[in-house]
């Protein structure tokens, strides 16, 4: 089986013993050479200087490539650009750009005045100012705004043509949810890699709410498998479930992973660890 090349996502730490995980996150997982590591941002851009910050010290402490996450809610396109200048002048080359979710209380998004009115108009933006990797993000299920899959690939098509490099998707328990969005993007002509995004399951009963939210079908035999395990064969379990999907993707031809870690590191490092990714690197004090 071939070892596939890795990424991690993050969140920025809102106070003291956040940041504490955070920096043992990255510390646990910096060791395995990711490609890329990308910091969140929270909705209705409430994290937005503490998104800036860890992106700024994960880059600077621990000399990882770093894809700021940035997105067009409630902002102007000015100052979303010079979000973007601080970006370059700290020397960050990443930008993974979202259109993002509507701030706490909204029922739906609606652009900013002034601001950008989808992740399309932001990319293209991202790639006029040069001089960044753009990453997008990817809905191998529909979105939850989303007439279907059909709008979601034409969607991804389009920020690809706007300059998006790749685009990241979101989490999912089926790898033939996977392959059917991938060969529809192939078949309409999205060239652009699209890496799966893998959720370890660090609570079965988190993992569904979130999966609701965003539109994340789960599966009837995963239930069963979580109830018949029990909270003692709970984290077992996650692990092998997180490992047979990566080794189906890499059969199937995927040569990247990007995990979605919460700041947790242990279920993502096990996850790796079954999958035969070793460290190559001393770890940094």
């Amino acid at each position: 089986m071939t070892t596939p090349s890795v990424s991690f996502e993050f969140f920025p730490p809102r106070n003291l013993d956040q940041s504490f995980k955070l920096w043992e996150t990255a510390n646990a997982l910096t060791p395995l050479g990711p490609d890329f590591v990308s910091v969140t941002y929270g909705a209705g851009g409430t994290t937005r200087q503490l998104t800036h910050e860890a992106v700024t010290a994960l880059a600077s402490n621990y000399g990882l490539n770093v894809a700021a996450h940035l997105t067009c809610v409630d902002a102007s396109r000015a100052e979303t650009m010079r979000i973007v200048e601080d970006y370059a002048k700290a020397g960050v080359r990443e930008i993974v750009a979202l259109r993002g979710d509507p701030p706490q209380g909204a029922a739906r998004f609606a652009p900013h005045p002034e601001g950008f009115a989808d992740s399309v108009e932001l990319i293209e933006a991202i790639a006029e100012h040069g001089g960044f990797t753009i990453r997008c993000g990817a809905y191998p299920e529909p979105h939850p705004e989303s007439p279907g899959t059909a709008a979601d690939v034409a969607w991804l098509k389009r920020k690809v043509e706007a300059g998006a490099s790749s685009g990241i998707t979101q989490f999912f328990f089926d790898a033939d949810v996977y392959f059917r969005f991938r060969d529809a993007c192939a078949a309409a002509g999205v060239s652009a890699p699209i890496i799966p995004g893998i959720l370890p399951i660090q609570s079965w009963a988190g993992a569904r709410k979130f999966a609701a939210r965003c539109g994340a079908s789960v599966p009837a035999w995963a239930d069963e498998a979580f109830a018949k395990a029990g909270p003692e064969g709970e984290r077992a379990l996650a692990v092998d479930m997180a490992v047979d999907l990566c080794r189906r993707l890499i059969e199937g031809g995927v040569d990247r992973l990007h995990f979605y870690t919460v700041n947790r590191p242990q279920m993502t490092l096990a996850v790796c660890e079954g999958l035969g990714i070793a460290p190559r690197q001393a770890k940094v004090a």
